[in-house]
């Protein structure tokens, strides 16, 4: 005597239901990815090709109540901006902030600019900077 199977004959009625949500969620995956890649690009782009002026902090010089920092200040022609530059004291406290401004046709400028502080700076760095 044999068994009967409950199975219907292979690809006689069509897909199966597990197939067709496999299927809809590579779908879904793919446009969700699709989506992400743009997002991502589109804010690169705004933040690489919309920034205008960058810089660096080459070397510093603290002292008592100052700190000098060489910055190297990269920058469209024309444009004008200023940069931000924090020092720290040792134990990490904030003891100087102040913007600097560059502006002309210069694209690359190098500079020594001067930091008051309220302690003994340990560190120069550079925030950020940004077009006017």
């Amino acid at each position: 005597m044999s068994t009967a199977t409950t199975r219907p004959p292979q690809g006689r009625y069509g897909r199966s239901s597990d197939e067709r949500a496999d299927r809809t969620l590579k779908l879904v995956g793919a446009v969700l990815g699709a989506a992400l890649l743009a997002l991502v690009g589109y804010f690169a782009y705004h933040y690489v090709g919309q920034n205008k002026i960058s810089a660096e902090v080459i070397s510093f010089k603290a002292t008592a109540n100052s700190v000098q920092a060489h910055l190297e200040v990269r920058k469209d022609a024309g444009t004008s901006g200023y940069c931000t530059v924090r020092s720290q004291a040792e134990n990490g406290a904030e003891v100087g902030r102040a913007d600097f401004r560059f502006s002309g046709s210069d694209t690359r400028i190098d500079r020594v600019v001067t930091l008051r502080t309220t302690a003994q700076g340990t560190t120069a760095e550079l925030l950020g900077c940004h077009a006017d």
